[in-house]
């Protein structure tokens, strides 16, 4: 039996073995892709499309793999179009899915924007979402100024894998830079389907963000880093603070 080839989308299965690592891992951890009717893969990242499906973890290096090695062909035992282009579909498709849920979250009344108003908004609040081609020291400030604001005191995680446009678009404005999450079903769900784009473009797992220390002014003492870890910048869509960034949202 293929145990990395299903045949349909199926609710009660919780994990699933990837078809490039051969690791067993939970299905939240993977990706599911199938073929179409001319043979192309595609990515089925909702679990939802019919027919049999193959299961990738869900790295941007694992679907290289699974590429390169043929891995689709072999498991499908038909003819598959897998370019290394599919790379690059993918991730567009799940950054499109986290945009959505946030349109969706604007449309609920759960997502405040502009750095004064979310300086006085009350808390507690889920994430703070910022624009990677923002002003560094506006987003640190702000940052420190979040922080113990989220559930129970604790920090809002932090989400920088957007740009301004496209955060403006899912939110109705022409640019945004800050933007912030109420506690809502649908805030919880954009976090989690940012997080996977995220994991995704980074390679590997990604553990959310939480803002880090407020220095003097409110500005973080250090750079936004999870601990013993060592992101890479452009991976996580976060701002080199080269250029001209927008001015303060």
């Amino acid at each position: 039996m293929d145990e990395a080839l299903d045949d349909g989308p199926d609710r009660n299965t919780r994990t699933r073995l990837c078809a490039a690592t051969r690791e067993i891992r939970p299905l939240d951890q993977l990706l599911r892709f199938v073929r179409a009717p001319d043979g192309l893969v595609v990515p089925d990242i909702r679990n939802r499309l019919p027919g049999r499906g193959v299961w990738v973890t869900a790295r941007r290096d694992a679907l290289r793999r699974a590429i390169e090695r043929q891995v689709f062909g072999r498991h499908f035992r038909q003819p598959v179009i897998a370019t290394p282009d599919l790379i690059d579909r993918t991730a567009d498709l799940l950054r499109q899915d986290a945009l959505q849920m946030l349109a969706l979250c604007n449309k609920a009344g759960a997502v405040t924007s502009g750095f004064a108003k979310i300086e006085g908004m009350r808390p507690p609040f889920l994430a703070l979402v910022q624009a990677k081609d923002g002003s560094e020291a506006e987003k640190l400030r702000l940052q420190g100024l979040c922080r113990g604001r989220g559930p129970r005191r604790t920090d809002p995680k932090l989400i920088l894998a957007f740009a301004s446009d496209e955060l403006g678009l899912s939110i109705g404005r022409e640019h945004v830079i800050h933007a912030a999450l109420s506690v809502h079903d649908a805030a919880s769900v954009f976090i989690e389907r940012a997080l996977r784009f995220v994991e995704f473009q980074a390679h590997g797992p990604a553990v959310p963000q939480a803002v880090p220390d407020a220095g003097a002014h409110g500005v973080p003492a250090s750079p936004l880093q999870d601990e013993g870890a060592t992101p890479d910048p452009s991976s996580l869509g976060a701002s080199s603070g080269t250029g001209n960034p927008p001015a303060r949202e």
